[in-house]
């Protein structure tokens, strides 16, 4: 039986290309979403700000086979002048692009110690490191995330549980096809991005899929930007 891993977040988008790039693969897939639909594997309908739900469910995926790590790859975006943002809009998008990644990340962690450890990929962003105008939320929530990826991998080294963000530039799926396909953001983004394109959702799964397909237990706690080269340009 092929050891599975979890992917939240997985019927759309990233999600789903590191689902159908973890199955190509060889590993069995977890995938995790409000509408419970995954093009491959098995499908379970959870929203991954319900911790009870999480919970039960990880324990059910567990039952049923040795799994090799979790995919925290739920999210969402807001764009919201600060002057403007609403605490509770704040608080919502927290809870989803952070908290979840929290509790998540602590209801599969028995379940790696006890099969003698495991890998977690967190889904992060570039603008965890920059100063986004009408993305405070969104950026304070992607940092939180760069955050706990570094606490749970030196605290859970020792159970052979290795924890790495994967961070994310302007990547095209079908949420922001239409916006990237406009002439204006196309020319601003072959000038700010070095490789002079968004990238694609397949480059982000092929990243993901090679760090669990590869053995490299002393990589853990680390950022890794994938954004062209974006953030670093001057």
């Amino acid at each position: 039986m092929a050891d599975t891993v979890i992917v939240t977040g997985a019927s759309r988008g990233i999600g789903a290309a590191i689902a159908a790039e973890l199955d190509r693969r060889g590993f069995a897939v977890a995938g995790l979403s409000r509408s419970g639909e995954c093009a491959v594997g098995s499908g379970y309908e959870c929203d991954v700000t319900d911790e009870a739900r999480v919970r039960d469910l990880f324990g059910e995926i567990a039952g049923a086979g040795p799994i090799a790590g979790l995919v925290n790859n739920a999210g969402a975006h807001l764009a919201t002048p600060s002057a403007e943002l609403a605490t509770e809009a704040y608080e919502g998008l927290m809870r989803l692009n952070a908290t979840a990644v929290m509790t998540a990340s602590r209801e599969i962690y028995p379940h790696l110690a006890a099969s003698g450890g495991g890998k977690i990929v967190n889904m992060g962003s570039f603008f965890d490191k920059m100063g986004v105008p009408d993305n405070l939320a969104y950026c304070a929530s992607k940092a939180a995330v760069a955050a706990m990826t570094r606490c749970h991998a030196v605290e859970w080294a020792a159970d052979g549980i290795t924890v790495i963000n994967v961070a994310p530039g302007y990547i095209e799926t079908d949420f922001n096809r239409e916006f990237l396909a406009r002439d204006k953001v196309r020319a601003w983004l072959g000038q700010r991005v070095p490789v002079g394109r968004p990238g694609t959702a397949e480059e982000v799964a092929t990243l993901v899929g090679a760090l669990f397909a590869e053995d490299m237990p002393y990589l853990t706690g680390e950022t890794i930007y994938i954004d062209g080269g974006q953030g670093m340009n001057h």
